[in-house]
């Protein structure tokens, strides 16, 4: 039985899932900058905007988890699940995310945030 509220397990898996995020769009725009594409300015300042929109909710989850004691750390990883420890308020916790469950939810916040600005999250 988990001790962490559902808020505040929502913002431990921010903290998992939006720099996923932002690594991919940051490799991505090395891959638009390096294609041969026309026009790459409007892709890439649309790339841009949404990992603007996403490091300020960061910052955000960061603030919030400092505020509250709340840390989260990845602690192993294979073919199949990755393990973080939860650290909650003097306590600990290891959850495992199902690797192909962390892909489907960095994907649907990536077009989330590409296509709403992050409004539903």
């Amino acid at each position: 039985m988990t001790r962490i509220s559902k808020q505040d397990r929502d913002i431990l898996e921010q903290a998992i899932y939006l720099p996923m995020v932002l690594t991919i769009l940051d490799r991505d725009i090395q891959i638009i900058e390096n294609s041969s594409l026309k026009l790459k300015k409007p892709y890439l300042e649309l790339i841009e905007e949404t990992m603007r929109a996403i490091q300020l909710k960061l910052a955000n989850v960061k603030r919030y988890m400092k505020q509250n004691s709340l840390k989260v750390e990845k602690l192993k990883q294979d073919e199949a699940f990755t393990m973080y420890l939860f650290l909650y308020k003097g306590y600990e916790e290891q959850h495992n995310y199902f690797n192909p469950r962390i892909r489907n939810k960095v994907q649907e916040l990536m077009t989330d945030y590409l296509l709403n600005r992050g409004m539903s999250s």
